[in-house]
């Protein structure tokens, strides 16, 4: 999630279609009319709210430094989050990692009592970041840097904030991990965050057992070898059928990366997060302000949410409110696809479904901004409340302030 900005010029706003606050298609219980626009002339340290939200919601915080500053006296990152989704009790814990690049964590708030807990600590773990919650009751945490890992934690049957242990899971990979996501099936879907870096998906041998199975990587059909490299004009033509090409087991290990181009998968450019809805996978990759949509039943990849397509160009010195950097990925509690962004000013949107098999969302709505201008938003996540929108703050301008927030529509 390292801050990468770039403005884009656009026209006019209306040729793009963005959604305008009088008609919206938001609905069921986190319905909502769009915001006007990203919080442009609101910055603001000195804030008791961070974000700009629709009318009928409310924002509350759920854990800062001010109550457990893991790291004194520099930021705490906090990042992703997951809840405990099954289980007794389900629900009523939240989860989160600390990217810091060292000393990494693993945090829990009791959202019964508001304490919160480190709960899991190594000195090797080096800008923790993903963390998901899986079908059979474990987490899965991975890090953001060169080689990086994916660690699996089981936690105590009885008390789940409690650690009973920890596995790294190497057949994942070593690569730039960011977001991480699990199928019904027990496929584990992986990204390399970098331009130039692929999709993967883990097919563990036995559905719960991530200590032996294969990595395979996305690799477009109707490109030559030469046009799967990443490159920066032409990555709106990477749509269309694809393939899953199984990589060197071995080398996936030591450097997943090189194994994807020995099998010279499709390069993209930063994707950092996944969600998994349905039979849909979705990737955001951040360096082509766009969100892809991987269908996989049929097999294709289509452009879903992409700057100067569906949703405006940002040009933030004209005061136009557009998608920059798109960075993380939540699945929201009607079905929809909601994205946050790695920018200035950092906006949450939500995308329609695509209700007309186009490959794109029908809708792209601007839910919230971020008041803090060079904070940045990370952890999108709806829990066990579908009222209920959290999402951390990192590195604001306010003292003490990286934390965690719940947005909940009234």
């Amino acid at each position: 999630m390292r801050k990468k900005i770039a403005v884009s010029a656009l026209a006019t706003v209306a040729i793009i279609g963005f959604t305008a606050p009088a008609a919206f298609a938001a609905s069921g219980p986190i319905d909502f009319t769009p915001i006007a626009g990203s919080a442009y002339g609101q910055a603001s340290s000195d804030w008791t709210e961070p974000y700009v939200v629709p009318e009928g919601y409310s924002q509350s915080l759920v854990s800062d430094e001010t109550g457990l500053d893991v790291y004194p006296g520099v930021d705490d990152l906090h990042d992703m989050n997951t809840q405990n989704e099954t289980g007794p009790e389900a629900g009523r814990y939240l989860f989160n990692t600390y990217e810091v690049s060292a000393n990494g964590a693993v945090g829990v708030t009791d959202l019964t009592t508001g304490k919160s807990k480190v709960i899991a600590q190594r000195a090797d773990w080096n800008r923790l970041d993903g963390i998901v919650w899986t079908p059979w009751g474990s987490l899965l945490v991975t890090e953001e840097t060169e080689g990086g890992r994916v660690f699996e934690v089981f936690l105590d049957k009885e008390d789940p904030t409690k650690v009973d242990r920890i596995e790294e899971r190497g057949e994942l990979g070593a690569l730039r991990h960011e977001g991480i996501g699990v199928a019904s099936d027990g496929s584990v879907f992986v990204i390399d965050e970098l331009n130039g870096g692929s999709i993967y998906k883990f097919v563990p041998t036995t559905r719960g057992d991530l200590s032996q199975g294969r990595l395979y990587a996305l690799k477009l059909t109707g490109l030559t070898d030469a046009a799967q490299k990443w490159n920066s004009a032409t990555f709106a033509d990477k749509v269309g059928a694809f393939e899953w090409v199984a990589l060197d087991q071995n080398l996936v290990r030591t450097d997943g990366d090189a194994a994807s181009n020995a099998a010279n998968a499709t390069e993209f450019g930063r994707p950092e997060d996944v969600q998994v809805i349905g039979q849909t996978l979705y990737v955001a990759n951040t360096s082509e302000d766009r969100v892809v949509a991987i269908d996989l039943k049929k097999l294709t990849v289509s452009s879903f949410v992409q700057a100067g397509v569906n949703v405006p160009v940002e040009n933030k010195a004209a005061g136009v409110t557009g998608l920059n950097s798109p960075d993380n990925l939540a699945a929201g509690p009607d079905g929809a696809l909601w994205i946050v962004e790695d920018n200035d000013f950092s906006d949450v949107y939500r995308a329609g479904k695509d209700l007309d098999k186009d490959g794109s969302a029908d809708s792209v709505e601007l839910f919230a901004s971020l008041k803090d201008e060079h904070a940045e938003t990370t952890g999108i996540y709806f829990g066990k409340n579908p009222k209920e929108l959290f999402v951390s703050v990192q590195h604001p301008d306010k003292e003490l302030a990286d934390g965690i927030w719940k947005i909940t529509r009234d």
